[in-house]
């Protein structure tokens, strides 16, 4: 294929090539929607039949859909407003996750938050409607109204026009688009891949050897049980409204919220920075950081461990300062590795809380402080690998919506 430039013209959607048209939707599809089946009744839940609901909305927006998480008989679809779509219908979320789409990878039912699109196979390509929904999705966004649910009312789209380039365009879009979603899709599995590599890594280099773990080579001698409180202070943060953060402030910092969405097990670059210093609390090198308080238990189980004397760390985080026998980024790891053990010590019931005086009952198993060093060593490798996919998926993702913004408006042409 050949890419070329256009000449446009000004239309009721706004400017399109000379060579493209535009027209309703519904003029060259047959639109439907679906329904739930009594819950209360449980045959009509009895069968295999795919039947996506909001609570699959994890995997639209991935393209082809073909499994979801409640699926229903061909009595629940009798004795209720459902419909079985064919293979191939695109469909949209109109409620909850607005503008969230997917093309049936097989036949399926959908419940009443959804609409469908079942597509005249001569003037409209399945797969270029789902990419032009997902180009519109910001648009579907803006325009749901509601109050406690937003939603898009069906009479919007009797009436919604789309361009419409000629079908053997609309495929070579598709297929354009198609071959990125699959190189991000690989990208994806290759991360889950990684991950579950580091994850099977942490097992086994955590466990102390006596209890069935793997020890790296050239290393001997016991690992020890320790009590956390018998090998580590613990101090807590001072105050740091999120007013108080400034881009261009003198002094690097951290907010406690920052340890749930910023930083791993090793903190490598410090995120924010401040002016205030007037009653504040420094690290020292080798400080493990905790969260002290979250609405989840599990946001709890995680730590960061940090390299840099005197940042300033706010209040709600939990200072953990490990005799030098301890590796603070290796304390990190064994944390995460024993959440089960972490959500013993956790209390509260709306708010949950973590401190000093619950963390010093952890136990650990801890070898000789180089051993401590060749383990974290391995773990940052594998995360070196994870982050050189993800910028990769990240760069792909950018290439993608450069290429919709291309295609989709006919700036570029694939003919």
């Amino acid at each position: 294929m050949e890419l070329t430039k256009t000449k446009f013209k000004q239309t009721e959607v706004g400017l399109i090539p000379e060579d493209w048209n535009y027209d309703l939707l519904d003029n060259h599809t047959k639109r439907g929607s679906g329904h739930t089946p009594n819950k209360k009744i449980r045959e009509y839940y009895e069968g295999s039949i795919v039947w996506v609901s909001l609570a699959d909305s994890d995997k639209l927006d991935r393209g082809k859909i073909d499994s979801s998480q409640i699926t229903i008989s061909m009595k629940g679809i009798a004795n209720s407003s459902a419909v079985l779509h064919p293979k191939g219908v695109v469909l949209m979320s109109r409620d909850a996750g607005i503008g969230k789409s997917g093309v049936a990878g097989c036949q399926l039912c959908v419940s009443q938050h959804f609409i469908t699109w079942d597509c005249n196979e001569k003037t409209i390509h399945n797969w270029f409607l789902y990419y032009w929904l997902q180009f519109k999705k910001k648009e579907f966004e803006r325009i749901a109204i509601g109050s406690t649910i937003k939603t898009i009312g069906l009479p919007f789209f009797k009436k919604y026009n789309l361009v419409l380039p000629q079908f053997e365009e609309q495929k070579a879009i598709a297929t354009a688009l198609s071959d990125v979603d699959e190189l991000i899709a690989k990208l994806e599995k290759l991360i889950e891949k990684k991950k579950a590599i580091k994850q099977g890594a942490m097992q086994a280099l955590l466990t102390p050897p006596h209890k069935g773990g793997k020890r790296l080579e050239g290393f001997s001698g016991d690992w020890v049980e320790k009590k956390l409180g018998n090998v580590a202070d613990f101090f807590k943060g001072k105050g740091l409204p999120k007013s108080e953060i400034n881009e261009s402030g003198k002094f690097k910092c951290i907010h406690y919220g920052e340890l749930f969405t910023k930083y791993n097990q090793i903190i490598s670059s410090i995120k924010s920075r401040t002016n205030k210093t007037n009653d504040a609390f420094y690290s020292k090198s080798n400080d493990v950081l905790m969260p002290t308080s979250d609405v989840t238990p599990n946001g709890l189980a995680t730590s960061s461990s940090i390299y840099e004397d005197d940042v300033v760390l706010g209040g709600d985080i939990l200072v953990i300062r490990p005799k030098p026998e301890i590796l603070g980024s290796y304390l990190s790891y064994q944390v995460a590795n024993n959440k089960h053990q972490i959500m013993t010590l956790i209390s509260g019931t709306t708010v949950y809380h973590l401190y000093g005086s619950d963390m010093a009952k952890f136990k650990f198993y801890v070898p000789e402080i180089e051993e401590q060093k060749a383990i974290v060593s391995i773990f940052i490798d594998l995360e070196a690998e994870i982050l050189k996919l993800e910028t990769e998926r990240f760069k792909t993702i950018s290439i993608k919506h450069g290429m919709m913004q291309e295609l989709l408006t006919g700036r570029t042409r694939l003919v």
